[in-house]
């Protein structure tokens, strides 16, 4: 079978027990971001919903859902005769999802703590299921995919939205290459499974996608550009909620992680313009449809 598609090995307890931590401790500060990431993603996250099929009265599985600004957007369009499953790995950041949806008035949202490969759901649940810059953090992706799909209807859509390839997010590898660089280690593989920029290979989701079982997979480019007051608001935006960046610095003593900070900021006023900060971004729509039953 083609590399593009094989399945990777599952990850160990120890990998996932990490990324549950980090998230645990990024969620208070991605969550105080929100308005921040509404805004960015809100084009993008509408077009999301379309393409995967919410609608009014539906049931919507949103997975990796982290704080759940986009679970909101769902529960909106699908009304209190829908409903909408927010999971993730972290109990921190699923918490504050299910804070945020009560908050919201939206009793028909559920928020719980799942594993985005073993999502303990019913098989043919689901109308409809999101994933919004999550499936890149799965260890398999692949056989995250396959989960969803179980859970969906004959019918049901999915739709998923990751970062593209490295060179159309110049600002993620900017941090990622400043940090690395900083912290004595080597450049990393943009590609390897689990990292910000790991699904951005053109093609390679459209086949994950057909070897998880969906029909009608397509993807699109969507150009989704962060605009802020300035570049400190978007390295208090990192600082507060990237813990990827986090832990490469971890290591370093506060001097030394503040000249790598230092520079991160050098190179990403690159972006400044006369009415702010605007970095760009390019994300990936991948949409797929689980075949219907037939007679």
């Amino acid at each position: 079978m083609n590399s593009i598609i094989e399945e990777a090995s599952h990850a160990s307890p120890a990998f996932k027990a990490s990324m549950r931590a980090q998230w645990d401790t990024a969620a208070e500060g991605w969550n105080a971001h929100t308005a921040d990431i509404h805004a960015w993603l809100q084009g993008p996250t509408e077009a999301m919903c379309r393409m995967a099929g919410v609608r009014s009265g539906a049931r919507v599985l949103d997975v990796a859902a982290g704080a759940g600004d986009q679970t909101l957007v769902a529960a909106e369009q699908v009304g209190p005769q829908g409903h909408v499953l927010a999971t993730d790995l972290s109990p921190a950041i699923v918490a504050l999802a299910r804070g945020n949806a009560q908050r919201a008035g939206f009793a028909h949202v559920e928020a719980r703590v799942a594993d985005g490969e073993d999502l303990g759901v019913a098989e043919a649940s689901f109308d409809a299921a999101i994933c919004r810059l999550g499936l890149m953090f799965l260890p398999d992706p692949l056989r995250g995919l396959r989960e969803i799909r179980r859970a969906l209807r004959p019918g049901g859509g999915l739709c998923t939205m990751v970062f593209s390839r490295p060179e159309r997010n110049p600002c993620l590898t900017i941090l990622m290459s400043t940090a690395l660089r900083h912290a004595g280690l080597p450049a990393r593989d943009p590609f390897v499974a689990g990292g910000l920029l790991s699904l951005g290979r053109p093609g390679h989701l459209d086949a994950l996608f057909r070897s998880a079982g969906f029909d009608d997979v397509a993807t699109t480019a969507i150009d989704a550009v962060f605009r802020l007051p300035s570049v400190d608001h978007y390295l208090a935006f990192v600082r507060d909620s990237a813990s990827p960046i986090l832990q490469i610095l971890g290591g370093l003593n506060a001097a030394a992680a503040e000249a790598a900070w230092g520079e991160m900021r050098e190179r990403l006023m690159a972006f400044t313009t006369s009415t702010g900060w605007e970095g760009p971004n390019e994300l990936l729509l991948t949409a797929g449809r689980c075949p219907r039953e037939t007679p």
